[in-house]
């Protein structure tokens, strides 16, 4: 089936075109949904099939080029719509179609009765297909072509209630705060595109891979494309100080919510850099940059996290939080770690926000957590999904976050960042309390709710791909096992993903000798201080909740800066947003547009009517006047030939 692994990306777009063109018309909800559903389901089936049979293949056999038409030659520059499918590739495609399978299934039930019904799976199928674009293309503008196909659906999928309220105004504000900023970092990301082309002559992965080595190329051309692209990385996937965007993109549908930041566009970044790894092995200098932006991002968002009160908030910026994970991971060249984490995060984060989406339809679209409790009676079913993800991504043993996390972890500290493993694990007991407040503050202690609300589980549509997504959570770490526990075998995924990572890894040469015995102590300070956070969360939110209202008013002015999100937005509407706003105003509109070109296009009116006022008047009807300039004129024209003989 590998070399049908165009059709993953083909059957989205069929979805998206017959939902958008015949969609509105067709009345039948279910139609609408299994056409959106099944194109991503035969998509993962396709993908299902090509992994099998690629693991069949010798190790170094595993790279497939399938190539439908020659897109782009003009010069040197040939580009194909070829598709690659190699580990990596299809590592992310099973990712994309799997998840992305349940999302949409999901959404048939979240989504009943809306009147945009039919445009939201059209929106949801381009999404895929963008994505899928992006992680199979074999080459950089093909990739960039589903970089930008994202981006672009993000604002459509974010907005898709364009005319509904939230905190910061519309959620086509918050669509276009999406598309504004993901367009700061694309810019840095072409930037490294023209770069790459003019230094080795093609955009082609393998052909620009390969020359790598081959070509004299300085470290201060390898640093600049490395920077560049990160700089791409850090916009798609909202890294400081391009985070901005993703928690107001919550104010589009949960599934949404689910799809960009557990599947999809905000694992792009972390993709990319993983792509490209011999590049930014090439730039040790970058690889740092990016470890040090990867941990502070994660410490940053995982505060922020502590005291928010929208369900959705505190898991928006949970994902920036684990995006900083996976950053550090690429940042002290454990790239396999990375992208392990990308898989496990796609499952528990994708479990965290359809369980929020389940709570959120049954409590009536009320999304502040002040005003839940006690719903574990109520909904059985979300509230033991939702356990099961909480310490997923708390890195409970054996859950699928603590194998994913203890990687990134252990690589940080083996590699020599002693203090990034510090902030790394700092991090994780941030966020095993922040999600056991969630966790508790929803599902259990006394119901703080309005009587009228009338909780109750959700269809089965929702609840099924909850428990799917709960057993992935719950045993998909198992595939990779620290070599340490895994006898012989070794770390399955790591050997998986060797081949790709091979030529990075030989380049960096990171990995130190050290003790299983160091490995086990680490892993077990983790594990406890992840214990003791969830136990702490406990006891300050069921057994004594006067100690957090105590606490917030005996730290409030850190409270303060938490809560507001230490006014991140607002720095940057005083030093960036207002004075481009006035400044567009002033020059642009008020000077520019006005005065100069308004004042062209009106000045040369007003001097031809001016000049057509003076002409007008030797038209005054008078014959002998018109018969008096005629002889004028023969006079001058006489004049004039006799003079020239």
């Amino acid at each position: 089936m590998t070399q049908y692994i165009y059709l993953t990306v083909l059957l989205p777009l069929f979805g998206f075109l017959f939902n958008g063109i015949v969609g509105g018309r067709i009345k039948n909800e279910k139609i609408i949904g299994w056409i959106g559903s099944g194109t991503i389901g035969l998509s993962f089936l396709v993908a299902v099939s090509s992994f099998f049979q690629t693991l069949g293949l010798p190790a170094g056999d595993r790279k497939t080029i399938v190539t439908l038409f020659n897109w782009l030659h003009a010069g040197g520059l040939n580009i194909n719509v070829s598709y690659q499918v190699d580990q990596l590739s299809l590592v992310m495609a099973l990712i994309v179609t799997g998840v992305g399978f349940i999302i949409h299934v999901y959404s048939i039930g979240y989504m009943h009765g809306d009147k945009g019904f039919w445009r939201f799976f059209a929106y949801m199928n381009l999404f895929i297909f963008a994505m899928m674009n992006l992680v199979l293309g074999d080459n950089f503008v093909l990739l960039f072509l589903g970089w930008e196909g994202v981006g672009l659906c993000s604002y459509l999928l974010i907005g898709f209630w364009y005319d509904k309220k939230f905190e910061k105004g519309t959620t086509g504000d918050a669509a276009k705060k999406a598309f504004i900023v993901n367009r700061i970092g694309d810019f840095g990301f072409l930037l490294g595109m023209f770069l790459i082309y003019s230094t080795f002559g093609s955009l082609n992965f393998t052909e620009v891979f390969s020359r790598v080595d081959a070509y004299n190329v300085p470290a201060s051309i390898f640093n600049f494309i490395a920077l560049f692209l990160f700089v791409g990385a850090i916009g798609k996937s909202a890294q400081i100080p391009l985070f901005v965007w993703l928690p107001d993109a919550m104010a589009g549908p949960t599934p949404v919510s689910a799809l960009i930041h557990a599947a999809t566009m905000v694992t792009a970044g972390v993709y990319m850099v993983a792509r490209c790894s011999i590049i930014f092995a090439s730039a040790p200098a970058i690889l740092t940059v990016i470890a040090i932006i990867g941990a502070f991002t994660a410490i940053f968002a995982a505060s922020i996290g502590l005291v928010q009160n929208d369900i959705k908030k505190v898991l928006a910026y949970s994902t920036v939080s684990q995006l900083g994970y996976m950053f550090l991971a690429m940042g002290v060249g454990a790239f396999t770690s990375g992208i392990f984490h990308v898989m496990t995060h796609a499952f528990f984060k994708a479990l965290l926000f359809l369980g929020a989406g389940s709570v959120i339809h049954s409590m009536h679209e009320e999304q502040d957590i002040q005003n839940y409790g006690g719903l574990k009676k109520y909904m059985p079913q979300t509230y033991f999904t939702f356990l099961i993800a909480a310490l997923a991504i708390s890195g409970i043993p054996p859950l699928s976050g603590f194998f994913s996390k203890d990687d990134i972890l252990w690589n940080t500290f083996a590699n020599g960042h002693i203090i990034l493993w510090i902030i790394g694990a700092g991090t994780a007991l941030l966020t095993a309390f922040y999600m056991f407040r969630l966790y508790f503050l929803i599902f259990e202690g006394k119901e703080r709710f309005n009587l009228n609300k009338h909780p109750h589980e959700s269809p089965k549509l929702m609840t099924i791909p909850l428990m799917v997504l709960a057993v992935l959570s719950a045993v998909g770490g198992f595939i990779g096992i620290p070599a340490l526990f895994a006898g012989e075998n070794g770390n399955l995924f790591e050997s998986w993903l060797a081949p790709v990572f091979q030529k990075a890894n030989t380049r960096l040469m990171v990995y130190g000798a050290h003790s299983g015995m160091e490995e086990i102590t680490l892993m077990s300070i983790t594990v406890i201080g992840a214990a003791c956070a969830i136990y702490f969360a406990r006891y300050v939110y069921l057994k004594n909740p006067q100690f957090a209202l105590d606490t917030s008013r005996k730290f409030k002015g850190i409270y303060y800066l938490l809560l507001n999100k230490y006014f991140v937005d607002e720095i940057y509407d005083a030093a960036i947003v207002n004075p481009v706003k006035r400044g567009s105003e002033r020059l642009l509109w008020k000077f520019t547009d006005v005065k100069i070109i308004d004042g062209a296009v009106n000045g040369t009116a007003s001097l031809i009517n001016y000049l057509s006022g003076k002409i007008r008047k030797i038209q005054t009807g008078v014959t002998q006047l018109y018969a008096m300039v005629m002889m004028i004129g023969l006079v001058i024209a006489l004049f004039w030939i006799i003079m020239s003989l």
